[in-house]
């Protein structure tokens, strides 16, 4: 049951308002979890902020299997739907890679080292051993792109949180729960 009332045009704030618009015209409609969320213009802008700047980390597909990876792992089936949607149509990811990312894995090696590792990252709370450190390192990551990882953890699971508390309606398909997969 959502928790808070998506904001309709003229009832956001004017310091979210320019960022909504931009994603709105980008994605083609307004988001619930946007129109929620711009209820805050300083937590919305710092995440448009974030995810911008992050969306130039590491590429598409391992970005999504990261963001797929963390949702499973956070519970959050809005998210879940977002990344599976985006991961079909804009990283041209096939469905048994989706749910193969969804249980923290991949099947190209060096991303599955990057999933395993943001898995890592999550549960451990951030205190991975050095065996987690050096996997990720011999799979050909530099020390740049271990913290790219790590802000998109970070990142991910503050969306997941966001609606988890937040709960807003879907608007994206609905994915099948974690049980069934």
């Amino acid at each position: 049951m959502q928790r808070s009332i998506a904001l309709k045009p003229e009832q956001v704030p004017a310091d979210s308002k320019p960022t909504l618009d931009m994603f709105t015209k980008n994605i083609g409609f307004t988001p619930n979890m946007m129109a929620i969320f711009a209820q805050s213009p300083i937590a919305f802008n710092a995440w448009a902020t974030l995810l911008g700047s992050l969306s130039k980390a590491l590429d598409v597909k391992t970005r999504d299997s990261i963001g797929l990876a963390v949702s499973e792992a956070n519970g959050c089936n809005y998210c879940l739907g977002v990344h599976s949607f985006t991961a079909e149509h804009m990283a041209r990811m096939p469905a048994d890679e989706i749910i193969l990312a969804r249980k923290g894995h991949a099947r190209d090696p060096k991303r599955d080292a990057a999933i395993q590792f943001a898995r890592k990252v999550l549960e451990a709370r951030g205190k991975v051993t050095e065996a987690d450190l050096g996997a990720v390192r011999e799979a050909g990551y530099t020390d740049a792109s271990v913290m790219e990882i790590v802000a998109l953890v970070a990142m991910y699971s503050l969306t997941n949180f966001f609606n988890n508390v937040f709960d807003p309606e879907k608007d994206f398909p609905v994915v099948t729960p974690a049980g069934a997969i």
